[in-house]
């Protein structure tokens, strides 16, 4: 048996590896003082089927993190191939921080009054539920309230730094 090469963990290194692992695209979103703000997410899974639990990492100097901690609420809309605009908005950091980052996209409120991008294949709408940790990211857990299907069958995906889809052929 061969042995497993390595190499030191670092951070372009792990980047580059982890960057190999195929992941969805969303938006985070959140309401705080009737403030909207959104945000990209690649790190999002499911925790807990009983109770419905979802976690999504947000990095610590991330406007995002302050605001949906303080909020106690969030959703994340599942984006679809053709939805890879949005995405890229959501993730410059020049965009504004206040509602204009939504002036033109179509979106819904959802039952704890976060915004839900409409066009997507799905999304969850979540009170959070825990926050942990996570070195340079906090690890938020959230306890999903309600949650919905998109028209959209084509899910936006994330692999070795570049969206994709998944009736792409590799």
């Amino acid at each position: 048996m061969q042995p497993v090469r390595t190499a030191d963990p670092t951070p372009e290194r792990f980047r580059q590896v982890l960057g190999r692992f195929a992941t969805g695209v969303g938006v985070l979103t959140t309401v705080v003082d009737g403030l909207v703000h959104g945000m990209t997410a690649n790190a999002v899974t499911s925790v807990s089927l009983d109770p419905p639990l979802v976690l999504v990492c947000v990095g610590r100097t991330a406007l995002m993190a302050e605001r949906v901690t303080r909020s106690g609420c969030f959703a994340i809309s599942f984006l679809a191939a053709e939805q890879q605009g949005l995405s890229a908005w959501f993730a410059d950091p020049s965009r504004p921080d206040d509602a204009r980052q939504f002036a033109g996209v179509p979106t819904r409120v959802a039952a704890t009054g976060a915004p839900v991008i409409e066009g997507g294949v799905g999304f969850v709408d979540c009170h959070v539920h825990a926050v942990h940790d996570g070195g340079d990211h906090l690890i938020v857990v959230g306890r999903v309230q309600a949650l919905g299907e998109g028209g959209a069958t084509d899910p936006l995906v994330y692999y070795r730094s570049r969206y994709g889809t998944l009736s792409e052929q590799p």
